[in-house]
């Protein structure tokens, strides 16, 4: 054997390449596909149903509402569904109407047998109000809760409509003392006892939202807002600006497991909306102001004196064209207005903050076990009776 020769170099083993990491799954959109059109239709037929009974279409109209908003509501390629009735806001408002007329009676008789503590006798009325309509509140939106499906799976909730009345009143109190400073720390305390009481299925909600983040956001309106109830022209621009300001928080804080929510809703993306209405509350106003204008100007004509017609024993003919006229210019303006706050701050809100929302981690939502029981319309109908109701 030659003594030169060496044996073959061998290269070291090469190290194992480490897998590559999962790319993170991409945010599903979520998108509004009703059609404008459809929508102002909807409501402007259901504010003609309204003049004719006299107001009681309205829970049809509010259940054919709410029916277009969610079914029109596509998450991942998925449309929510509403299932309530307008049967059960009828039932439910009959109930709170129950419950109500009593309370409503007893501080009339009240006011009657001691008018000097009338006004006094009002600041527990008000407090109670108040208290009752925090617990109507979170009652109605159990109702809407329960009413709301996705995927086959209902939202449900539980917890205690007065525990919650009972925060918001001491919240509101320190609200008060503070001269408004804790309403941020307020809205946060109160949407996490709701979220820590919604349901998914068997996927429990939270809410990470903290009212340190929104008062950075909005300590500035509260400061200019003395201001701007001066200045006309500012305070839309303010109002605008908080509401956009406030979705975006409440939004991009809310959870369902490890589903997450992320709002990208401008801080000026309301202002036209709002803006809008004020524009057609003052064209509504100024045709309703030409209808009273006419009338006049007719009975002026006829000769009529429009001092005369009300006085006593003076109730005529033209007295009863008069306030016919009134009352028909009256009400067609305020239907007309409903129609257009519905259009620009129900239909057209509910649109513009859809499409600027987001959901990650959607995956953690397909394997959820349908739970929870339905609520009853009460809570809605009460919040309705107290004119405290949101949609």
């Amino acid at each position: 054997m030659n003594q030169f020769s060496r044996p073959p170099i061998v290269p070291p083993p090469s190290e194992p390449t480490p897998p590559m990491a999962a790319p993170p799954p991409l945010p599903a959109k979520l998108d509004f596909t009703g059609e404008r059109n459809g929508f102002l239709e909807l409501v402007a037929r259901g504010a003609g149903l309204e003049l004719v009974t006299l107001g009681f279409y309205r829970f049809w109209l509010i259940n054919d509402i709410r029916r277009h908003l969610w079914s029109n509501t596509v998450i991942d390629g998925d449309a929510a569904e509403y299932t309530g009735r307008a049967r059960e806001l009828v039932i439910g408002f009959l109930i709170a109407l129950a419950i109500l007329m009593p309370i409503y009676l007893g501080y009339f008789l009240i006011s009657v047998e001691a008018e000097h503590l009338q006004a006094w006798a009002s600041i527990p009325l008000v407090a109670s109000f108040y208290v009752f309509g925090q617990f109507a509140i979170y009652r109605a939106r159990r109702y809407r809760l329960t009413r709301t499906v996705w995927r086959g799976v209902r939202f449900w909730m539980d917890g205690s409509g007065w525990a919650y009345a009972l925060r918001a009143s001491l919240w509101a109190v320190l609200a008060i003392v503070t001269l408004g400073i804790a309403l941020p720390w307020r809205a946060a305390a109160l949407e996490r006892y709701k979220m820590d009481h919604s349901w998914y299925g068997d996927l429990q909600g939270r809410f990470e939202g903290r009212g340190w983040e929104l008062f950075k956001r909005v300590w500035w309106i509260g400061v200019l807002m003395p201001f701007a109830l001066i200045v006309f022209p500012a305070l839309p621009f303010l109002y605008a600006r908080y509401k956009s300001e406030e979705w975006r928080w409440w939004i991009s804080g809310i959870r369902f497991g490890e589903v997450t929510l992320q709002s990208r809703l401008a801080p000026t993306a309301l202002r036209g909306l709002y803006w809008s209405v004020i524009g057609w509350y003052m064209v509504l106003s100024a045709g309703f102001g030409m209808i009273a204008g006419s009338v006049g100007s007719i009975l002026v004509k006829l000769g009529v004196p429009v001092e005369e017609l009300f006085l006593p024993g003076a109730v005529g003919k033209a007295a009863i064209i008069v306030l016919g006229l009134t009352i028909v210019g009256y009400l067609a303006f305020m239907l007309a207005l409903g129609v257009v706050t519905r259009l620009y701050l129900t239909r057209d809100l509910w649109e513009r903050v859809l499409q600027t929302t987001s959901v990650t981690n959607l995956a953690a939502a397909a394997n959820v076990t349908a739970r929870g029981d339905l609520a009853t319309a009460v809570g809605e109908g009460i919040a309705d009776g107290l004119d405290v109701a949101g949609f």
